[in-house]
């Protein structure tokens, strides 16, 4: 049988390392997965409560509003206000959706189609390149990572383009590379997709994740961003509530209602019980974020201060909860595939080889912060065994 989108998708790389982690364990071995970004932090105590009293409501258990209930939509606009001093309007500029993947998917099926075509960052996180393919439009890629200059390559890649792209997407704090931009480089982009007339879809899965005094900015901080741009905030790391599977689409009216109004046809919304929690957490405990990200910033200097004294030297991401880590040069000629793979069976750990990040990827591992700072230390030792090559 014929599965016209399914089969266009290429192999799941991430596959082969969980298949080689599952075999190891199932052979006894302990094996340290740094490789899914599955965040491990219990989601706060006043989020489970209110769920669970909720859910005991049954007038909460019939179908909920496919944009969100009110209450949650006004909660993230309150967000956004405390936090970023952007005004929004809960009625017309904020939507929820299933998580920001589903969000994001969907918003791709809104906005572009056979025909169009998509600047999308790369290497990048796979949904970011694979949605708007799976919408049926073209990807023009843009290097992104060290050394690169991502808004000349933006321009670039516009100029080389035709048709012209309709959207440019973009994630910052970015997955996989942990590239971090200031707010004169989203006031850049805002000017430009005001020049050249497309829009801006900015995933800022990553908002409260910032280390070292550096705070990501919201594109939608920029005044008059709303006019050419969307951003995507997710509940997921901010406020470790991961499973809940609680996202928003945020700024310019008439996308946030179209986004609306396909969801309509699509789904009825999150569980509603989880909508109310959602909307208790983020009103009741506003300060939570820090204390993830406190979290994160030792897991990240364990990791990367620990791998230095190996002898593999890695910049510290200034955010994001991931390592993106240059292969060692006695290594490289592996490949990221074939390393992750030795590392799995030699150290006991799991990473994600870059090459599933699209192209830029390769001669690259990616590292989730997704075990507690005595487990990473751990995988540091069982690194240091396995790299012997290294000093």
């Amino acid at each position: 049988m014929e599965f016209r989108r399914i089969n266009g998708l290429p192999p799941y790389v991430f596959g082969i390392i969980d298949s080689l982690k599952i075999e190891a364990r199932r052979a006894g071995d302990d094996v340290i997965d740094l490789g899914f970004g599955n965040p491990d932090l219990p989601s706060p105590d006043i989020a489970v409560d209110k769920l669970v009293e909720a859910v005991r409501n049954p007038r909460n258990h019939r179908y909920s509003q496919s944009k969100g209930i009110p209450k949650l939509r006004a909660a993230i606009c309150h967000l956004y206000h405390r936090k970023f001093g952007v005004e929004l309007d809960p009625e017309t500029e904020a939507c929820t959706s299933i998580g920001a993947k589903e969000g994001f998917s969907h918003l791709m099926w809104v906005l572009l189609g056979p025909g169009d075509a998509a600047l999308v960052p790369s290497p990048s996180y796979p949904i970011h390149i694979w949605g708007p393919i799976l919408a049926g439009a073209e990807v023009r890629h843009v290097r992104l990572g060290p050394e690169q200059d991502f808004f000349e390559n933006l321009v670039e890649g516009w100029e080389d383009s035709w048709p012209r792209p309709k959207v440019i997407v973009v994630s910052f704090p970015h997955n996989p590379t942990t590239a971090c931009v200031d707010l004169d480089f989203m006031q850049r982009l805002v000017d430009f997709a005001r020049e050249h007339e497309v829009l801006i879809v900015h995933d800022f899965a990553y908002a409260d994740l910032g280390f070292d005094g550096y705070q990501p900015p919201s594109i939608l901080q920029v005044p008059g961003a709303k006019d050419v741009a969307v951003e995507l905030y997710t509940l997921t790391k901010s406020f470790s509530m991961a499973g809940w599977r609680v996202g928003f689409l945020l700024g310019n009216a008439e996308v946030v209602g179209a986004l609306a109004k396909i969801k309509s046809y699509l789904d009825y919304g999150t569980f509603q019980p989880i909508q109310i929690a959602a909307t208790v957490v983020m009103n009741e405990l506003p300060d939570y974020p820090e204390e993830a990200n406190a979290i994160y910033l030792g897991r990240r200097d364990a990791l990367v201060d620990g791998l230095a004294r190996v002898g593999w030297e890695i910049e510290k991401p200034r955010g994001t909860m991931f390592v993106w880590a240059p292969i060692p040069e006695p290594y490289k000629e592996m490949g990221s595939l074939e390393f992750a793979k030795m590392l799995v069976k030699e150290a006991k750990v799991a990473v994600s080889p870059g090459m599933g990040f699209g192209p830029g990827g390769e001669g690259y591992v990616r590292f989730a912060l997704v075990e507690n700072e005595q487990r990473i230390g751990q995988a540091v030792r069982g690194i240091r065994r396995a790299l012997d090559k290294l000093d």
